[in-house]
């Protein structure tokens, strides 16, 4: 399955939402999530247009080795 293309950082943060991520605070146009499920976790997305492949690729891979799946299952769990 291929990324989600001209996805918008806010379009991230309500998919990770299903994970159990929350906004725990925002400095300019960065918002940082935390999740509690299996362990405390941050991840800080950017609340750009359009994320650029490269980080929204990086965020992915971190998110899936937090909760020890595969890249290719968080997308399909997040975008399906």
């Amino acid at each position: 399955m291929r990324l989600p293309r001209d996805l918008s950082g806010e379009e991230l943060v309500r998919a990770l939402a299903r994970l159990g991520y929350e906004v725990t605070r925002q400095s300019g146009s960065h918002v940082r999530l935390t999740t509690n499920q299996k362990g405390e976790h941050h991840i800080t997305i950017p609340l750009h247009n359009s994320l650029k492949p490269g980080t929204f690729n990086v965020i992915l891979l971190e998110i899936a080795d937090h909760f020890g799946i595969t890249k290719k299952e968080l997308v399909r769990f997040l975008f399906e």
